[in-house]
């Protein structure tokens, strides 16, 4: 079980629930790593913003940074309109970046290493993304598949391919998150049980082991960049969606 890359990111129960429906409801591990996850976004901006004063402390900066790039994103990609949606947009930013640190924490779980909770994010802004341009643009909200500008005789072959990509957003936005997440949790697996197995060979072994203790020191610094970000790129790219919505035919 040590040496398996795999077990690491196997969903168990804590808390065993009756299925309903055959469908279990259990508290799992998963559950309670995105409770963690969403007590310590919040209470980091909470404790932050508590005694906010003139000249900001370092939790206060922090806090202020991130409010401030965020929102800089979101205006340079959708205009002033877009702050409508900070909510959502800082919400996914926090909970992914979070998410993807507490995973960095040796034994801990990484819930963005799941599909179905990349997913459900993804899934989220899609339809925050169709709903809000087919209530605001209403039957108008579908020039986002035909490009402006484009003659008319190529939209048979254009609008196909636009709605397809349209629709292939969501796999492509949480497969990346997940994917990259996944991806580097396990090499870096891998490289610490190679230090593992062979630190026990005697000190041959434990001259041998000091190569993959380099490159798993390398992989976890790449890591927490990596950490960083994918939750930027999500975000970017939520950022990007909206867009859509706000401005379908940009």
């Amino acid at each position: 079980m040590a040496s398996d890359p795999i077990h690491q990111f196997v969903v168990e129960p804590i808390f065993p629930l009756p299925p309903i429906a055959d469908m279990d409801f259990s508290f799992t591990n998963a559950s309670a790593y995105m409770m963690l996850t969403m007590a310590v976004a919040a209470g980091f901006m909470i404790f932050a913003g508590r005694k906010a004063s003139l000249v900001p402390g370092r939790m206060q900066l922090v806090a202020e940074l991130a409010y401030r790039n965020i929102e800089t994103m979101i205006v340079s990609s959708t205009g002033r309109e877009g702050m409508r949606f900070f909510p959502l947009v800082f919400s996914l930013f926090s909970f992914i970046l979070v998410a993807n640190m507490i995973g960095m924490v040796p034994y801990a779980f990484t819930v963005t290493a799941q599909i179905i909770v990349t997913a459900a994010l993804a899934l989220l802004v899609f339809a925050t993304v169709t709903l809000y341009g087919l209530f605001r643009h209403g039957f108008r909200f579908f020039r986002l598949f035909l490009p402006q500008g484009m003659p008319g005789y190529l939209a048979p072959v254009i609008v196909p391919i636009e709605v397809i990509s349209y629709f292939s957003r969501p796999i492509s936005h949480s497969v990346r998150l997940f994917a990259v997440m996944l991806a580097g949790h396990v090499t870096l697996k891998v490289f610490s049980g190679f230090v593992v197995d062979l630190s026990g060979l005697g000190p041959l072994g434990v001259v041998a082991a000091l190569a993959p203790m380099t490159m798993a020191v390398g992989i976890t610094a790449l890591e927490l960049l990596m950490s960083a970000i994918q939750a930027y790129v999500f975000t970017m790219l939520t950022c990007m969606y909206l867009n859509d919505a706000i401005h379908p035919s940009h």
